[in-house]
């Protein structure tokens, strides 16, 4: 593990997990991060130092399609119940959704309200008004959430967005230009009610906006649920941070992944800062908060013998102090038991993320109706599950499969198994279990630590 702060406590940890050895001519490393935010707030000073400048933004679809099943009554239920729990003093607004955006809270000009007896009172009652009318077009609700945001200084800025449909007013490309308009700034939540709405779509824009999405398949639950999204975005409490990734000349970032708590696909976030380096933005943090990486670096082979720094991840600060950094090495070699020792950090992940997309695959492929491949697709999910002891997820894929051998992946189809059963187990397939340290013993002896070059400089090699 290497570590560097900007005085005092680290306000942040980063340790690689990786087998550095590879065979003459092998060019993919592989290396899992895992970056620990400080238990205590105050410990890296003021970049990290807890936030009380927020601003929130609650979307309520009012779509027509929401006057069924209960869902307008329970999504005016859950937006009161997150503008009771808003910590005092903080900025927030209600938007109303259909087949455009509207501001139902602030109405005097405002673009936030601040949390208060008074303002709360106005904004339950502005929400106790909403009716159920019109279409779906969520990019213009972004759009607007969008504009809200821009308008403020608030250092953590989030958004819940509930829906009970598909975007059914917009084209995909006017939904996916809004995503990308709202990209890093601000952390949005999307939470789908009842079984209508499309899982990929909101995943999209849960992953490019840092969020999480969830099936809220009863309607009676979304109270507690956007209860739970409020607590969580003000635990969130230190500044956003980035991972910076260098690699050296030559060298192709493959791919970088969150794989823990869930995995979120980093790849195609990252914005240049330097010839030879990318950051990609990862969030607001809570104290003690830890997640874990997975990149794979693809770099010009080297000789037998030789070794190279094939990466450094740095955690970028919101001032621009760089707060922990973690090198990733590769050496050559022609001991074949060394370079096809797998660490069991990059094993584990590896085969989360393959579990992840076996589910998606194998979710996608029934609900087309290509039964041998939803049935082949959920055996290898059963089968990866099973071997990595993620109960949760097998116990989701349970209500979807009859499992005959989990250690064999041989599993049925059940049938007549219900819609939300199977987006459950769809909009869930990318939580993770972590995996603990490894022994020390099960780690080879490493050689010593390559020169480590400055920024944007090149590697050495040598024997």
């Amino acid at each position: 593990m290497t570590t560097t702060d900007a005085g005092g406590a680290a306000p942040f940890t980063a340790e690689t997990f990786q087998n550095q050895f590879l065979g003459a001519g092998a060019d993919m490393v592989d290396a899992v991060v895992t970056v620990a935010a400080a238990a205590d707030p105050g410990a890296g000073g003021a970049a990290t130092s807890m936030s009380k400048d927020r601003a929130e933004v609650v979307v309520v679809d009012c779509s027509g399609s929401m006057g069924s099943g209960r869902k307008i009554e329970a999504a005016k239920a859950a937006a009161s119940a997150a503008v009771d729990v808003i910590e005092d003093g903080v900025a927030f607004a209600i938007i109303a959704g259909d087949h455009e955006a509207k501001l139902l809270w602030p109405t005097d000009g405002r673009s936030f309200g601040t949390a208060s007896l008074a303002d709360r009172d106005a904004a339950r009652a502005a929400i106790g008004q909403l009716e159920a009318a019109g279409g779906t077009a969520i990019g213009t609700w972004l759009d607007l959430a969008r504009r809200l945001f821009s308008s403020t200084g608030a250092e953590a800025r989030h958004a819940i967005l509930l829906t009970d449909g598909r975007n059914e007013h917009q084209t995909p490309y006017e939904l996916t230009a809004a995503i990308e308009a709202c990209r890093g700034l601000f952390q949005c939540d999307c939470r789908g009610v009842g079984v209508d709405w499309e899982v990929e779509e909101l995943r999209s824009i849960s992953t490019a906006l840092l969020g999480t999405v969830d099936i809220v398949a009863d309607p009676d639950e979304l109270a507690a649920d956007f209860r739970a999204m409020i607590a969580s975005s003000q635990a969130r409490s230190l500044p956003s941070v980035s991972l910076r990734l260098w690699a050296p000349q030559g060298a192709v970032v493959e791919s970088l992944r969150q794989v823990a708590p869930e995995v979120v696909d980093l790849t195609a976030t990252a914005t240049s800062s330097g010839p030879l380096a990318r950051d990609f933005l990862l969030g607001g943090w809570s104290p003690g908060e830890t997640r874990d990486y997975h990149m794979r670096i693809k770099v010009t082979p080297g000789g037998v013998g030789e070794e190279m720094l094939a990466g450094r991840v740095s955690l970028v600060l919101s001032d621009g102090t760089i707060a922990t950094q973690a090198l990733i090495k590769a050496t050559w070699t022609d001991d074949a038991e060394l370079s096809t020792r797998m660490d069991r950090h990059v094993a584990h992940y590896t085969g989360q993320e393959e579990l992840a997309n076996a589910i998606q695959e194998g979710v996608a492929a029934a609900k087309a109706g290509d039964q041998k491949t939803a049935t082949v697709k959920l055996g290898r999910a059963v089968q990866l599950a099973a071997e990595s002891g993620h109960e949760d997820t097998m116990r989701l894929l349970r209500e979807v499969v009859d499992v005959e051998n989990a250690e064999s992946g041989t599993v049925r189809l059940k049938a007549g198994a219900e819609k939300a059963a199977e987006m459950t187990l769809d909009t869930r397939s990318t939580r993770t279990v972590r995996l603990g340290k490894p022994e020390a013993a099960a780690e080879p002896a490493a050689p010593a630590e390559p020169a480590e070059p400055p920024e944007g400089g090149q590697p050495e090699t040598g024997a």
